[in-house]
């Protein structure tokens, strides 16, 4: 803890926790007989509340260092009272003010910055995510494709695109592929369905010309069909059928 005569200058790292608890014990305590450092501390809580909010993160454990060497030999005078309380602001209160209010803003940068450091993490392990998933789809995909019982269906849809389901009952799975498929209208997807017993089941969507893994259970499904949904994809059919080709048996 500081001399005591200093100690009106720990308004600033009370307000940003930087005190340790020794410190901050005896600063909470002097709060209670000095009502400008409880002004000056209310008021750097809620700058520095404002400043961080949009990434509030603890702050490092060197910021103490920083803050305290910051402040050293600045004293901040008590914030402007009532014209019943003080007359006067003493010169060099606006400085002090605003090396205590840089001091707030450096800490709600390091904040900004780790919670920047977290979102570019988070996106990182997002982009993982999904280069993990396509590999395992590209190798479901191959599985299937070159599968030794692979049973293959041609067809061709109503808006003119080769089309083919090839199955593997072993895996359990079946692959569509696509060429020539035109681009669908703005806010439409084309949605692919499994016919179980004349019930169609959603089972993912067709991107455009190329491969892709059906979803869904294909064990007992009799046929896949195509059509153009909204985007997003609907619960079940909602326009005529592309193309319905049976299931390879």
């Amino acid at each position: 803890m500081k001399q005591h005569e200093d100690v009106h200058t720990l308004a600033a790292a009370y307000a940003l926790n930087a005190l340790d608890t020794g410190e901050r014990e005896a600063f909470a305590a002097h709060l209670d007989d000095c009502e400008a450092c409880r002004l000056e501390a209310a008021e750097f809580e809620a700058t520095a509340a404002r400043l961080a909010a949009a990434a509030a993160q603890p702050p490092p454990a060197s910021m103490k260092e920083r803050v305290m060497s910051s402040i050293d030999g600045v004293r901040q005078l008590p914030p402007h009272l009532s014209a019943t309380t003080r007359a006067v602001r003493p010169r060099g209160v606006l400085r002090d003010r605003a090396a205590a209010f840089a001091i707030a803003a450096a800490v709600a940068a390091a904040a900004s910055f780790g919670g920047l450091a977290a979102w570019q993490y988070q996106q990182g392990e997002r982009a993982r995510q999904q280069a993990v998933q396509a590999e395992e789809r590209l190798r479901d995909i191959s599985a299937v494709l070159t599968a030794d019982d692979a049973r293959t269906v041609r067809g061709r849809t109503t808006n003119g695109a080769a089309t083919t389901v090839v199955a593997s009952r072993a895996h359990d799975m079946a692959v569509v592929t696509a060429s020539g498929l035109p681009a669908p209208a703005s806010g439409r997807v084309y949605q692919l369905w499994l016919d179980h017993d004349g019930t169609m089941l959603p089972a993912g969507f067709l991107r455009g010309d190329g491969a892709v893994l059906v979803e869904g259970d294909t064990s007992d499904a009799s046929a896949v069909g195509i059509t153009l949904e909204p985007a997003g994809g609907s619960e079940e059919p909602t326009t005529t059928p592309l193309l319905l080709m049976p299931m390879p048996g």
